[in-house]
């Protein structure tokens, strides 16, 4: 079996025990960003099994819109990244 060299942990023990791998991100080219894959990104670089930058690169994101989606999640937690519930939670 091959695996290739990859900077960084090849998984991470989360803080409610279960452990998160890279083949548990959302793939490179992901357009539709769904509640649970914004979640998943947020843990990975939360948890150190990604670096910020990386996450900014391989998704194309803006730093303003994950920084978006890290203070929904501090603030609200996960179901705040919900598109339906987004207006919701920025009145507050």
């Amino acid at each position: 079996m091959y695996l290739r060299k990859v900077e960084g942990p090849r998984s991470v023990t989360l803080p409610d025990g279960t452990v998160m791998t890279r083949a548990d991100l959302p793939k490179e080219n992901t357009r539709r960003w769904v509640a649970s894959r914004k979640a998943a990104v947020v843990r990975a670089v939360a948890a150190g099994l990604i670096l910020r930058k990386e996450a900014l690169e391989r998704y194309a994101l803006s730093d303003e819109e994950f920084a978006e989606w890290e203070n929904a999640v501090a603030q609200h937690g996960e179901a705040a990244l919900k598109a339906t519930a987004l207006q919701q939670y920025r009145q507050s």
